[in-house]
């Protein structure tokens, strides 16, 4: 699956009948993702005057939204999209309000943690059953792949706003500002989103699951390979996500730090769009490993300045191979999934990243709190190289993908005939 993607491609996929009323409140939905979760731990921070209690708490968020992305994208599957976004939506709401009344009472940190915890397992996820939504309204081709490429550019632009804007709201005079207003943008944006006529339509194709067992999505060696090279993206990326406003605390400008980590969201976004059109290497199964050690390798560039300047520099080179990481990631589960499990499937991306940020974030306060900055952007490059290398011996996984899936619908096939017998 390596077709090119043109712009006019790009305006084929957003034009499509029934595409803009989804895509225009996923925007709404997807504004705070980035935002969310750094204004909490700019928040926890603040009030508590630890990294490492901000990082744990964070860490909780993002644990939570490991379990949910999975739970939620297999429901979708099961029963679309509306009731599950609604039921979320209302959940996230009554967590985010539990979570701010504990970090303004000054609640420990173990208990901030289990709210941020529910609060992330609840989050809607828009981003799963948005990107599921175009294997319903485009055929396979190059107008799908550059919608799933759209879907990582349009996050990515989320994530140079999110975290300015978290920084920006954390120094008002309230440090919790960006949690709610971020909360209140998701809620409004999933809401209105799984109540479009386009969502509403959707059904199930519970018959094309009926093979897929209790693993579910996960159950494809290909798929697992994806995850694996998620979840290295996850790590770097969560080492540095608290390294970086960890430095410029130290430098001494503090709410420089959510403008600083924007910067590698620029030249992400930037990049992106030219890297779609050209994608590189053109088989998936070595895009997989390629990318993600690349990434790793330019992390190193990141412990190198002694000032925020060099540091917002090295960050933008840094920046370029972030969106397409996401876009293979994205393109990589058309090759992978099992039929009838594509949320669910892009649920174990969204839960192996997050299982990565989590653990980075929350290994990188550690380090910051003992050694400082550059020990964390250091650490993120190790372990981002470690992973690229169990991505590599499993890359044959995500090549062959194609024939175990046959081999399995004919397993399944002779077990259906063998039982009927």
């Amino acid at each position: 699956m390596s077709q090119n993607a043109s712009l006019a491609d790009y305006r084929t996929a957003l034009t499509a009948p029934g595409a803009r009323g989804p895509v225009l409140t996923s925007l709404l939905a997807r504004l705070p993702v980035a935002m969310v979760g750094i204004a909490l731990l700019f928040y926890v921070q603040r009030v508590s005057g630890s990294f490492a209690a901000a990082s744990l708490v964070s860490a909780g968020a993002l644990v939570g939204v490991a379990v949910g992305s999975v739970l939620q994208g297999r429901l979708v599957d099961l029963l679309g999209p509306t009731r599950v976004l609604l039921t979320a939506s209302a959940l996230f709401s009554v967590m985010v309000t539990a979570e701010i009344l504990a970090i303004e009472s000054g609640a420990p940190a173990w208990l901030m943690a289990v709210l941020a915890l529910a609060l992330g397992t609840s989050q809607p996820m828009v981003g799963s059953s948005s990107r599921s939504l175009w294997t319903r309204l485009l055929p396979p081709g190059s107008a799908r792949q550059a919608a799933y490429s759209y879907e990582a550019i349009s996050m990515e632009v989320f994530f140079i706003l999110g975290p300015g804007l978290a920084g920006l709201f954390t120094a008002l005079p309230w440090a919790g500002t960006g949690v709610l207003l971020g909360a209140v943008c998701e809620v409004v944006g999933a809401t209105g989103f799984a109540l479009t006529r386009t969502v509403r339509a959707w059904r199930p194709q519970r018959e094309e699951r009926a093979s897929v067992g209790m693993l579910g999505a996960i159950s494809s060696p290909g798929m697992r390979t994806v995850a694996i090279a998620a979840l290295g993206f996850g790590v770097t990326i969560g080492f540095v996500e608290v390294a970086v406003p960890a430095a410029a605390t130290h430098a001494g400008h503090e709410a420089l730090g959510g403008v600083l980590l924007s910067v590698w969201s620029v030249s992400s976004v930037l990049f992106g769009v030219l890297y779609g059109s050209r994608p590189w290497p053109k088989p998936m199964y070595l895009r997989l490993p390629v990318l993600l050690g690349g990434f790793s390798v330019l992390v190193t560039l990141l412990a190198i300045p002694t000032t925020l300047v060099g540091l917002a520099v090295a960050l933008f080179v840094v920046g370029t191979l972030i969106t397409p990481q996401a876009m293979t990631h994205s393109a990589a589960i058309e090759e992978v999934a099992l039929p009838g499990t594509a949320t669910e499937a892009f649920g174990w991306v969204i839960t192996a990243v997050t299982v990565g940020l989590a653990f980075g974030q929350l290994l990188s306060g550690q380090l910051i709190e003992l050694f400082g900055p550059p020990a964390a952007f250091l650490a993120s490059a190790f372990f981002g190289l470690v992973i690229t290398g169990v991505v590599w011996l499993r890359r044959h996984s995500v090549r062959d993908s194609r024939q175990w899936m046959e081999n399995a619908a004919s397993c399944t096939r002779d077990e259906v005939e063998l039982a009927a017998r």
